[in-house]
């Protein structure tokens, strides 16, 4: 069996999957389904913030997504970022998945449960994927990390640049600015 088809088949049997709760939707990489965790309220805080602090800076030719499935069917690779900044004009395309030569920007931000996807496994395939910029935001340690400029000279996918943050700091992505001070780290409990 080939590559190509073992992902087909594998995006076949995702398809008809029935989603068992609290499970997310399932990814694919490295010719394996990878079922992961459906995100927890404290993760989904952190995303929504990050939405409102960048989504007000996009063009109108620009939209930030959630949760949306990005799809590289030559390399295998099936993810679903927490967060991505698309074209507009993505929605014009047949399929039920967003190409990454239309994403700008993906934004994981961690879970507790399973660290290693965004710093390893979405690490490695972003950048195959040609995924020019990757934020992964951490809230187990309140620290930010912006890849960007996806190269393959090494002789595996990497990234040539990388910027790390604390939170309070402000990132830049692009002309973007990402004010970091409002994101809690999962231990941090609301003042009573």
């Amino acid at each position: 069996m080939t590559k190509q088809s073992t992902y087909r088949h594998l995006v076949e049997f995702r398809d008809a999957f029935d989603r068992p709760e609290p499970m997310s939707w399932p990814e694919i990489s490295n010719g394996q389904i990878l079922m992961v965790l459906s995100p927890k309220a404290q993760h989904q805080f952190v995303a929504t913030k990050l939405r409102r602090l960048l989504e007000p800076q996009l063009s109108g030719d620009l939209v930030l997504m959630m949760e949306t499935d990005v799809e590289d069917a030559s390399l295998g690779v099936l993810r679903v970022p927490d967060l991505v900044v698309v074209e507009a004009a993505a929605e014009e395309a047949a399929s039920d998945a967003l190409s990454p030569r239309d994403c700008h920007l993906i934004i994981e931000v961690v879970s507790r449960s399973n660290p290693a996807n965004d710093y390893e496994g979405k690490l490695r395939d972003y950048p195959a994927m040609g995924i020019e910029h990757y934020l992964i935001v951490d809230p187990r340690d309140g620290t930010a990390v912006h890849h960007w400029a996806p190269t393959s000279r090494t002789g595996s996918p990497t990234y040539d640049n990388e910027q790390h943050y604390i939170f309070g700091d402000t990132i830049t992505v692009q002309d973007w600015k990402i004010d970091t001070s409002s994101l809690r780290r999962y231990e941090d409990k609301p003042e009573q």
